[in-house]
C-alpha cells in the first residue's frame, strides 16, 4: 500500500517536473506565441523585410488594384453591419468587392445589391454579387465560394491583390491601406491578420481569448511570419494574397478540399517560396455572435479532427499533451498545499519519502501553473479581460479537449463538418 501510495505521488512529481520545464521552453523558445505584439509594423520599420520603397513612410509610389472576394451564405444579419464598412474602405488605388452568395435561404443576395446600391451613390467601390454554381465533387464549400469570387475579378493586369474576407468581418475605415502597405513595403505574398473575436456573452469571454491562445501555440505567428520557418498559417478573415503568387502556386485549386482553408493556403504560398506575414488586430473584428456553449463547441468541434489529420494518434498525443501542460501543474500545486497543511496540522501527509515527494510536486505544479498564468495574461489584456481569468486556464483547456475529442467521435459518427449550414464531404 505504501510501495504504491509512493510510486503514484513519484510519479506526480515527475510529471509536474516535466510540464514545468515545457513551460519554461514555451515560453522562452516557442516564438513568442503568448505575446500579443504581433502587428503590422510602422511604416519604414521592418528589420526582416526587404522593402520595396524608402522613405519616411515607405508607402507606394501608385498603389495596386486589389478586389476583396467575401463568401456568404445566410448571411443577411451579418451583411447590413459588416459590408457598409468594407465598401467604405478609404483605400487610394482601385478598389471593388465580390461578394458570392453560395446557395442563400434568407435575403443575403437581396441585402448586399442594396447596400452595394448604395455605396455607388455615394461615390464608393463598386459591389458585385455573383450567384454561386453547384458546388462540384471534391470541393470544400467555402473554398468553391472563394474561387467563383476570385474568377469573377477579371485580368490579373486589373487586380494585384485579392483580400479574401468573411461577412462577419467589420473593418476600421484605413485598415486595407495598412495592409497594402505593409505587403508592398515587405515584398509579402500573403499578409493575414486575426480578427479580434467578439467576448460579449459569459461564454464568449471564456472560450474565445482561449481559441485564439491555443491556436498561437500551434502556429506561433512570428514562425508564420520567418521566411526560414517552415511554420505556416493564416487567418481566414483577413488575407490578403498577391494574386501573380497565387497563380504561379496553382490557385485556389490545390487546395479545393481544405476545411480549414486559412492555413491551407498560407501553407501552399509559402512551401511554393513566398514571404508571409500573420499577425493580431484591432482594427478587424469579427462581429458573429456565440451567445450559447453549444454555438461556440461547434465552432471548434467542427475542425479540430481536422486539423489532426483524421489521426487517432495525433488525438492521443493532443489529449495527452493536453492533460500534461494544463492538467497537471493544478492538481500537482493542491497536492503539495494538502500535504504542507497536513503537515502543519500534525497530520501524516508531510511524512516520510511519499510526504517529500508530494511537496516537490507541489512546488513544481505551482511553478507549471504560474508559468501557464503568465502565458496567458497578454491574451486576457488584448480582449480587455481581468487577468486573474489565467488561473482558470486549466479547466478551459479541459473543455478544449473534450471539444476536441467530440470532434472525432462526430467523424466517426459519420456527422460531417458543415460551412454556414453547407454540410462537407466526410473525408
Amino acid at each position: 500500500m505504501v510501495c504504491a501510495k509512493l510510486r503514484c505521488v513519484l510519479g506526480l512529481a515527475i510529471a509536474a517536473a516535466v510540464s514545468a520545464a515545457a513551460w519554461v521552453y514555451l515560453l522562452a523558445a516557442h516564438g513568442g506565441y503568448w505575446l500579443t505584439s504581433q502587428r503590422l509594423p510602422p511604416a519604414g520599420h521592418a528589420p526582416d523585410a526587404r522593402p520595396r520603397r524608402s522613405g519616411p513612410d515607405a508607402l507606394p509610389r501608385r498603389w495596386p488594384g486589389v478586389a476583396a472576394v467575401v463568401p456568404a451564405r445566410n448571411e443577411a444579419q451579418m451583411l447590413p453591419e459588416t459590408l457598409p464598412t468594407l465598401l467604405g474602405q478609404e483605400y487610394p488605388g482601385e478598389f471593388r468587392v465580390i461578394l458570392v452568395d453560395d446557395g442563400s435561404s434568407d435575403e443575403t443576395r437581396d441585402i448586399a445589391t442594396g447596400l452595394g446600391d448604395k455605396s455607388a451613390r455615394d461615390g464608393g467601390p463598386r459591389l458585385t454579387v455573383v450567384a454561386g454554381q453547384p458546388r462540384p465533387a471534391g470541393w470544400a464549400g467555402k473554398v468553391w465560394a472563394m474561387s467563383q469570387g476570385a474568377a469573377a475579378t477579371g485580368r490579373a493586369g486589373d487586380t494585384a491583390y485579392l483580400l479574401f474576407t468573411d461577412a462577419d468581418i467589420s473593418w476600421a475605415p484605413g485598415a486595407l491601406r495598412e495592409l497594402v502597405a505593409a505587403a508592398e513595403r515587405d515584398d509579402r505574398a500573403l499578409l493575414s491578420q486575426m480578427a479580434l473575436l467578439r467576448v460579449r456573452t459569459s461564454w464568449e469571454r471564456v472560450v474565445v481569448p482561449a481559441f485564439v491562445y491555443f491556436f498561437a501555440q500551434l502556429y506561433p505567428f512570428r514562425r508564420a511570419s520567418d521566411p526560414a520557418s517552415r511554420t505556416a498559417a493564416g487567418a481566414g478573415g483577413c488575407m490578403l494574397i498577391r494574386r501573380t503568387a497565387l497563380e504561379a502556386a496553382g490557385g485556389l485549386e490545390p487546395v479545393r478540399g481544405a476545411l480549414i482553408d486559412d492555413v491551407a493556403l498560407a501553407t501552399l504560398l509559402k512551401r511554393d517560396g513566398n514571404r508571409c506575414w500573420l499577425g493580431l488586430t484591432t482594427r478587424i473584428r469579427s462581429v458573429r455572435p456565440y451567445p450559447r456553449l453549444t454555438d461556440l463547441w461547434h465552432m471548434i468541434a467542427r475542425s479540430a479532427y481536422t486539423q489532426l489529420r483524421y489521426s487517432p494518434l495525433l488525438l492521443a498525443g493532443t489529449i495527452a499533451g493536453l492533460l500534461l501542460l494544463y492538467a497537471v501543474p493544478p492538481a500537482a500545486a493542491i497536492a503539495g498545499l494538502a500535504a504542507l497543511a497536513s503537515a502543519g496540522a500534525g497530520g501524516p501527509g508531510g511524512a516520510g519519502g511519499a510526504g517529500t515527494a508530494t511537496v516537490i510536486a507541489g512546488f513544481a505544479g505551482l511553478a507549471g501553473w504560474t508559468l501557464m498564468a503568465v502565458s496567458y495574461v497578454p491574451m486576457l489584456r488584448l480582449y480587455r479581460l481581468s487577468a486573474l481569468r489565467a488561473l482558470t486556464l486549466p479547466l478551459i483547456a479541459a473543455l478544449y479537449a473534450a471539444m476536441t475529442a467530440d470532434s472525432a467521435r462526430r467523424h466517426y459518427r459519420g456527422r460531417a463538418v458543415s460551412w454556414r449550414g453547407r454540410a462537407a464531404e466526410r473525408i
